[in-house]
């Protein structure tokens, strides 16, 4: 269609009046009665709800850090009760007693037993403390509290010192691995620079002084393992093969040494509530191991009270407190309990890992 030149159509002056309408409208618009707060609402709450999950979700990465680099449950049970009055429980099928009330063979039918095989048997005790504060309420409820009881015959496993060449710290773990054992767990104390603190006998050599303080003693004589008070190495006949010191004794004959419940010395605390490590012997030679686990801390005596009422015979205590680390294997492939940090090295000194020099290691038997 031709268009005449100065002549707009009826659709170009249709677009240029609805343009010219539009600008006006725009230019009038009161901006002011936008009502934009719903929006500013929502915008405000959505990032409020996302910065809550980011806190969240911290949380949960800090507390699975700290569980398992610091057993972080298990020390806070500690925490809450390191002072706590009430005796320590057991859960029987008849509802929970203290441990000084327990029977024998209520013990034995509240033992859960985790593995077995032949000559060698690992259970966990329920164990509580009555919660007299929120904080004992809560810790006690949201992680709860077990001992593992460990128990093996000799006849076909047996018993060594297991450290590195030069005393250096060592863990449970790294133990186990290089003895490919059943069993692994701490043994001497160790002095302030990492060293063992007492006597260590391997294949048959003094390879460590003495300690003269400790009472308590781990040795192989002629293939069998003894745990407990040093006079049973005049009376065991002789050379000792494998063996270690260790503190303090707290049995023999099946009679609980009085010094259990004496004022605290440098040395023993008997009454503090901690992580504790006994080794004992039956009358046929079996071995028991009763140590705390997850929460599980108690004094001397009430450890020493659980070791009598399994028949036990002889023992003495191992290194415990937060040194107390042991490995098991079993069906599960596997465990390994640490009393606090073994693996993550840093910050200040009293978080570095805990290693120490001696273990005790437990493995078949070579046919």
């Amino acid at each position: 269609m031709e268009v005449t030149p100065g002549v707009m159509t009826l659709n170009a002056r249709t677009r240029a009046l609805a343009e010219h309408l539009a600008m006006d409208s725009f230019l009038s618009l009161d901006l002011s009665a936008v009502n934009i707060g719903p929006l500013m609402s929502t915008r405000r709450k959505g990032c409020l709800k996302l910065l809550f999950w980011f806190a969240v979700a911290d949380l949960v990465l800090l507390f699975l850090f700290g569980q398992i680099y610091f057993n972080l449950g298990s020390n806070l049970t500690l925490w809450a009760f390191r002072h706590s009055t009430a005796p320590l429980e057991v859960k029987t099928t008849r509802g929970w007693r203290a441990v000084s009330e327990v029977t024998m063979a209520e013990l034995g039918e509240a033992l859960r037993e985790q593995h077995l095989e032949q000559d060698f048997r690992w259970c966990t005790l329920p164990v509580r403390r009555r919660a007299t504060t929120p904080v004992q309420s809560f810790v006690s409820s949201f992680f709860g509290a077990e001992m593992n009881i460990v128990t093996i015959s000799p006849n076909r496993f047996a018993f060594t010192t297991s450290f590195d060449s030069s005393f250096k710290g060592t863990t449970a773990r790294e133990r186990m691995s290089t003895e490919q054992a059943h069993f692994t767990i701490v043994a001497n104390f160790r002095e302030p620079n990492g060293k063992p603190l007492g006597w260590v006998y391997h294949h048959g050599q003094l390879v460590h002084r003495p300690f003269p303080e400790w009472t308590g003693v781990f040795f192989v004589k002629q293939g069998r393992p003894w745990f407990g008070p040093k006079s049973l190495l005049d009376e065991v006949p002789g050379p000792i093969e494998e063996g270690t010191q260790g503190y303090p004794s707290v049995m023999k004959n099946h009679t609980v040494f009085s010094y259990v419940d004496e004022t605290p010395n440098k040395f023993f605390d008997g009454k503090k509530i901690t992580y504790r490590s006994l080794a004992g012997m039956r009358r046929d030679g079996t071995i028991v191991f009763v140590l705390s686990g997850d929460g599980g801390v108690c004094n001397v005596a009430e450890v020493t009270e659980l070791a009598r009422k399994l028949d036990v015979k002889h023992a003495t205590l191992l290194d415990g407190g937060r040194a107390l680390q042991y490995s098991i294997r079993s069906r599960f492939g596997t465990t390994h309990f640490q009393a606090f940090n073994t693996q993550f090295d840093f910050g200040p000194r009293w978080m570095r890992p805990q290693k120490s020099p001696v273990y005790i290691a437990v493995k078949p038997r070579q046919p």
